[in-house]
């Protein structure tokens, strides 16, 4: 199976703060995998999380990136040279906002499913 043609959830929505997925094995947040293995190096931390609709690699400490991301929903610069932005929603926003303001339980699982799917 190409892992393009994986589809993924969005696993954690916080409002006001971020939108995140990624986690194409378990798809909860306690999974996921990589083309570089089970984690890979942080890369730069030159583009600071300034705004919403940014993307950013989830991770659980320094060089442990694997395929989990978030998209910001607001400026969240306490993840500054902390967490890798690699990219900015360019159209969609409003999908994103959409997420964002989903009902969500537990650990902030949104009740509905939210799903990534024909990407790639």
């Amino acid at each position: 199976i190409s892992v393009l043609n994986i589809p993924g959830v969005f696993h954690r929505v916080i409002k006001d703060f971020m939108i995140q997925s990624g986690d194409f094995v378990n798809h909860d947040g306690t999974g996921g995998f990589s083309i570089y293995g089970d984690n890979f190096g942080d890369e730069n931390f030159s583009t600071k999380h300034t705004e919403p609709g940014l993307l950013s690699m989830a991770n659980s400490g320094p060089d442990t990136n694997g395929s989990q991301f978030f998209i910001t929903c607001s400026k969240t610069d306490w993840l500054d040279d902390k967490h890798v932005v690699f990219g900015k929603v360019v159209d969609g926003m409003i999908t994103v906002r959409k997420v964002e303001n989903i009902t969500v339980e537990g650990k902030k699982q949104p009740k509905l499913p939210c799903v990534i799917s024909e990407c790639g």
